[in-house]
This record gives C-alpha cells, sequence and structure tokens, in this order.
C-alpha cells in the first residue's frame, strides 16, 4: 500500500496505541516519500520549548524535509499550544508537524485548533464496541488485500480475542496461510483448540512424528507468548518419559506408576508415543533435545531455529529408528 500524500500539519486524535502508531508510521511515510532522506524527530508535549521546534521547522539551508512528531499534545504548556497553533495556520510546505493527542478534555483547545487551522485530522480514539471491533477486523483484512466476511470477524474475535494487536497479527497470518478470503469456517479450523497450546503440545506431537503439527504448535505457542524454554523442557521431559517407560517393559500403567514415580496416565501417554522407538532412537533424541536445551537457556540467537532444529532432529531419529 503507498503512503498518502504528504501533508503539512496532523492531528493524530485518540489513545488506541495501534492507531496513533500506524498514523505517525503513515505521516512519516508520505514525507520519506517525497524526500528519502527526511529528518524525522520526535518530542513530547510536556517538555518541549517553543523555540526548539521552531528550530526544527524552520528551512534549513541544506535543504530536505524536516518531520516534527510531538508526543502527548495534551500536555502541552501554553506557550507551546499557542507557538504550534500559529505555526498550524502558515505551515512550511517543506516540512511536516504530527502532533499526537489522546483525545479527551484535557488540552481540548489544542485539539480543537489544530483542527481549525486545517490540520489533517487521524481518528485513533480507542476501540471498546463489540461493533468497532468486528469493523476493525474487516477493515484490517480489506487494507491487507482480503476479504473477510462479518462472521468470520467474529469468529476471529471469539478465537484471539479483542486486543487491536494481536488481532492485526491474526489477520495477517490469515492471510499468509489463506490466500486472502476469509470465512468463519477458515477460521474455526485455524484456531480450533490453539488457545490450550503448550510446550507439551509440541512435545506430543514431536514424539509421534508429527512434524507438521509440532511446528504447528510451537508457532501458535509462541505467538500467544509461551516462553521457549518451557517448551525446551518440555521436549526434554517427553523423550526422558518415553525412553523411562520404554526401558521399564510391557505393563498394566497403574502397577508401573509406583516404581516409575509418574502418574499413570502420563506412562499410558508414554507407552502409547513409545510405538516406532528403538532404543538407539530414543538416545539421539535425548541428544537433540539436551542441545536445545543449552541453545534455548543462553547458547542460541535465535531460540526459535533452535526449537525448530530440535523438533527436526527428533523426527528422524524416530523415522531413523522405525526404519
Amino acid at each position: 500500500m503507498s503512503p498518502p500524500a504528504p501533508t503539512p500539519v496532523w492531528l493524530v486524535l485518540g489513545d488506541e496505541e495501534l492507531l496513533v502508531a500506524r498514523a505517525v508510521a503513515d505521516a512519516v511515510a508520505a514525507a520519506r516519500a517525497s524526500d528519502p532522506h527526511s529528518d524525522v524527530r520526535e518530542y513530547q508535549a510536556a517538555t518541549l520549548v517553543p523555540g526548539e521546534l521552531a528550530e526544527m521547522l524552520s528551512p534549513s539551508l541544506f535543504g530536505g524535509r524536516r518531520v516534527a512528531v510531538i508526543r502527548d499534545g495534551q500536555d502541552a504548556k501554553k506557550d507551546l499550544v499557542a507557538a504550534v497553533l500559529g505555526y498550524a495556520r502558515d505551515p512550511d510546505p517543506d516540512a511536516t508537524l504530527v502532533v499526537t493527542h489522546a483525545g479527551g478534555a484535557k488540552g481540548k483547545a489544542f485539539a480543537d485548533g489544530l483542527r481549525q487551522a486545517g490540520a489533517t485530522v487521524v481518528p485513533a480514539a480507542k476501540v471498546s464496541r463489540h461493533r468497532e471491533r468486528v469493523d476493525f477486523v474487516q477493515a484490517e483484512v480489506r487494507r491487507l488485500g482480503g476479504r473477510c466476511a462479518e462472521d468470520a470477524a467474529e469468529a476471529l474475535l471469539a478465537a484471539v480475542g479483542n486486543d487491536l494487536r494481536e488481532l492485526a497479527a491474526a489477520c495477517a497470518q490469515l492471510i499468509a496461510d489463506t490466500g486472502g478470503r476469509i470465512a468463519a469456517d477458515t477460521v474455526a479450523r485455524y484456531y480450533r483448540g490453539r488457545a490450550e497450546v503448550s510446550g507439551f503440545t509440541v512435545a506430543d506431537a514431536t514424539m509421534v512424528g508429527d512434524v507438521a503439527g509440532a511446528l504447528e504448535a510451537l508457532r501458535w505457542a509462541l505467538h500467544v507468548g509461551v516462553d521457549p524454554v518451557p517448551i525446551a523442557d518440555a521436549l526434554a521431559d517427553g523423550v526422558r518419559t518415553v525412553a523411562r517407560v520404554a526401558s521399564a517393559g510391557r505393563g498394566n500403567a497403574y502397577q508401573l506408576a509406583s516404581s516409575l514415580g509418574l502418574p499413570a496416565w502420563k506412562i499410558e501417554r508414554a507407552q502409547r508415543q513409545s510405538r516406532g522407538w528403538t532404543a538407539e532412537g530414543l538416545v539421539e533424541a535425548m541428544q537433540a533435545a539436551a542441545v536445545c536445551n543449552a541453545d534455548v537457556k543462553g547458547g542460541a540467537d535465535d531460540r526459535t531455529y533452535a526449537l525448530e532444529r530440535a523438533i527436526f532432529a527428533m523426527a528422524a531419529a524416530r523415522s531413523g529408528a522405525a526404519g
């Protein structure tokens, strides 16, 4: 999507963080589209003095576009308000001034003055009503080049929640994975059961050789905020448990529970997962899990890659055993 045309003065009105961040980014992108070397500086309204702003917005001997972003305009002191409003009535066409304002009663005269001076107003109010969130999801999908039915937007809200950043990320992921046409059944298939995903979900899929399922669970676990360390621990615990249960031989899970010090349900699961493994394969898998654990806990630059590599290595150990 191409940036909007550069505008001398912008007023970003509201306190929805995602929308404010996007509006400021759009203003900067518009300036840089006309001058890639634009000088961009940010200020806090509460501490900015008129002279500093005037110096920034004054024409430079070296030319080039200047962009001044004033954050939290509602906190501006009277002298800064007067200076900004005076500038906004006759702005330099080679400069861009962006003022963010929370939109409440505090500093309302400043926002009203900018509006009256002809500033481009970008609404960024909190999205608090359910209907507004549905509209946001549909608009977000359109922004990304896709189409989303209303029932699909409702389903996505039910699956992801109300946080706009999470919703925006989910929209982008769905667009990437579906080709752009999102229906309610698409969302249902994509998110079914994922709210409960954990490191053990990743480990369970890995131990039965389901690489695609393990990688999918890993991606979702990281997306919803599961830390890589417990995922690595779960992989190590999964292979150790299968090795212990396999070495104990066949037997009733309830009888083995006391001797192994494990709950019966965990032994039953490990017995199912142990099918297809050999002792050599389990040793290789334990080595891969140990390397992953060390990498994730401090030895690797990319912890996600370390986890993915462990999944492939453990699955290869199982495949080798099966073969």
